[in-house]
C-alpha cells in the first residue's frame, strides 16, 4: 500500500492535470464506464461539522475506493482547512487496499476543476467579466481555474462577509486582472460567468438578479438543505450537473424538483455535452446553470493521478498492509 501524505501533493498534480481527469471521468460517467455510489453525509452533532463519504468505481480505469471528510467550521480559528478529507484507493481486481492519498488540497483542485469544465463546454466565447459569490478557501482556486477557460477582463465579487472580500482581489491581481466589490443584482446585470462557492443554506443568487447569457457554476451545494441560489431561477435557465441524482437529491436542483418547478428530466448531464451526445448552450442569451455536487469519481481520478506521479517521483511511502 502507498502512502501520499497531503504536504507532497502540491508538487505532485497542477490544475491542468485536475481539469484533465475531472473533464474525462465526467464523460465516462455519461458512457456508463464509471458510477457513483450513494452518498453518506451527515451532521454528526460535534463541533458542528458535518461527515460523509463518496465513492464510485471507473471501470475504463479501474479507480474504486472513496472520500471520506468533510466540514469543521471551527478549523480556520486553529489554523487548520475548514474542509478535512482523505482519498482511499483499492485495486479493483482483489480489493486489496492500494493507496490512501491526503484529499483537502486535491478537493479544492477538483471543485475548480468541475466548475472550469463547466465555463469550458457552457459559458459564452465571449464571456469578458467573472463574477465571484463567495470569499472563502476554495474561491481562488475557482478563479483560477475560470480564468483558463475564457479571456476574462475582470472580476467582481460579493461575499456574505464583506472583511473577507480583499481575498477575492488578491487573487484577482495575482491573475493580473482588475476586482470590483458589487451588490448581487449588480454582479447579476455585469457578469457573463457566475461561481457561486458557499456553504449557505438559503439563496443568495435570485432569478431577478441574472441576466440573458449569464452561465453561473453553483458549486457549494453539495447537502441536503444548501442552496445557494433561487429555484426560480432554474426554471429560466438550461441546467446541467455533474449527476442527476446527486442533483435533485443534495445539489442545487433539490430545491426545485421538491417545489415541482422543474422535473429531473429537466436535467442534463454535462459529460453528454462533453461526449456530443447532447447540446450545451443553443444561443448567446440562454442562460446555463452547472450544479456541482461533487461526485466521488472526480476524487478517485485526481487521486489516482498523484499516486501515479508519486510513485514515479519516488515519494510515495510504501508500507505492508
Amino acid at each position: 500500500m502507498f502512502i501520499v501524505p497531503e504536504s507532497a501533493i502540491a508538487s505532485l498534480i497542477t490544475p491542468e492535470a485536475s481539469f484533465a481527469a475531472v473533464e474525462s471521468v465526467f464523460a465516462a460517467m455519461s458512457k456508463g464506464d464509471a458510477y457513483n455510489f450513494p452518498v453518506i453525509r451527515e451532521a454528526i452533532g460535534h463541533a458542528d461539522a458535518l461527515y460523509g463519504f463518496k465513492s464510485g468505481f471507473d471501470r475504463a480505469g479501474l479507480a474504486l475506493g472513496l472520500k471520506s471528510g468533510g466540514y469543521w467550521p471551527g478549523n480556520e480559528a486553529k489554523g487548520l482547512t475548514n474542509h478535512q478529507s482523505t482519498v482511499f484507493l483499492f485495486d479493483a481486481d482483489t480489493g486489496k487496499v492500494k493507496a490512501v492519498v491526503g484529499g483537502n488540497l486535491l478537493t479544492a483542485l477538483r471543485t475548480a476543476a468541475a466548475s472550469a469544465v463547466s465555463i469550458k463546454h457552457l459559458a459564452r466565447e465571449d464571456a469578458k467579466v467573472l463574477g465571484m459569490i463567495g470569499a472563502g478557501h476554495q474561491s481562488a482556486f475557482q478563479m483560477r481555474a475560470a480564468v483558463k477557460q475564457r479571456n476574462f477582463e475582470k472580476v467582481i465579487g460579493w461575499n456574505y462577509h464583506p472583511e473577507m472580500l480583499p481575498k477575492l482581489e488578491a487573487t484577482a491581481t495575482e491573475l493580473g486582472l482588475p476586482f470590483e466589490a458589487v451588490e448581487l443584482a449588480d454582479m447579476g446585470a455585469r457578469a457573463d460567468v457566475i461561481i457561486s462557492i458557499t456553504s449557505s443554506f438559503a439563496p443568495t443568487l435570485m432569478s431577478a438578479h441574472v441576466t440573458p447569457g449569464t452561465h453561473i457554476a453553483c458549486m457549494g451545494t453539495d447537502t441536503k438543505g444548501k442552496q445557494e441560489v433561487e429555484a426560480k431561477l432554474l426554471t429560466r435557465a438550461h441546467v446541467f450537473t455533474d449527476e442527476i441524482a446527486q442533483s435533485i437529491s443534495i445539489g442545487e436542483a433539490q430545491h426545485a424538483i421538491s417545489e415541482g418547478l422543474i422535473e429531473q428530466n429537466d436535467i442534463t448531464e454535462i459529460g453528454a455535452v462533453i461526449n456530443g451526445t447532447a447540446t450545451g448552450r443553443t444561443g448567446a442569451d440562454d442562460i446555463t446553470l452547472f450544479d456541482g455536487t461533487g461526485v466521488g469519481l472526480q476524487d478517485l481520478a485526481v487521486a489516482a493521478s498523484v499516486v501515479e506521479a508519486a510513485i514515479a517521483a519516488g515519494v510515495a511511502i510504501e508500507v505492508d498492509f
